[in-house]
């Protein structure tokens, strides 16, 4: 299926699938085109675009972190919502993320922020990500790559 604005494949529900990358640790540029290129080494996941690289500080967590670079991708996957989390966790723990810190700093971040027009609520999964909306680091890169219409649906739920 095809998004008619964009003319890009969309999501389950005509709405495209779309995931936040972050780093604040190491070469974060590099770990970043790396995790798109984990993304696609199987076939069932294709990112269709990504948006630049947007520099910004550190939100809560522990002081003296470094800054971020956060983009977002358009992906095209056949996967379940659940299935591309495990992925996203997957890709995440290859590059070295550890959990030992409440907005800790990371060598990788991976967010699901929109699956198609679904509404999840679920143990582990919720979707549309419920903090997306107050993130610029999110919406800035997020507006890039998504229109203005498709967010607004999104964020009424639908």
């Amino acid at each position: 299926m095809v998004d008619p604005v964009s003319d890009q494949p969309a999501g389950p529900d005509g709405m495209g699938i779309y995931i936040a990358l972050g780093s604040n640790l190491g070469d974060r540029e590099a770990t970043i085109h790396a995790a798109l290129r984990d993304l696609e080494e199987k076939v069932d996941i294709r990112v269709v675009r990504c948006s630049t690289l947007h520099e910004t500080e550190p939100v809560g967590g522990p002081a003296g972190q470094g800054p971020y670079l956060n983009a977002v991708a358009q992906l095209d996957t056949g996967l379940s919502p659940r299935e591309l989390l495990a992925r996203l966790l997957e890709i995440e723990r290859r590059h070295g993320r550890r959990r030992d810190v409440p907005n800790g700093p990371r060598t990788l971040d991976l967010d699901l922020l929109l699956f198609g027009g679904r509404v999840i609520d679920e143990d582990g999964l919720t979707v549309p990500h419920p903090r997306m909306w107050q993130r610029p680091f999110v919406m800035q890169p997020l507006e890039e790559i998504c229109d203005a219409v498709t967010l607004a649906e999104q964020r009424r739920g639908r």
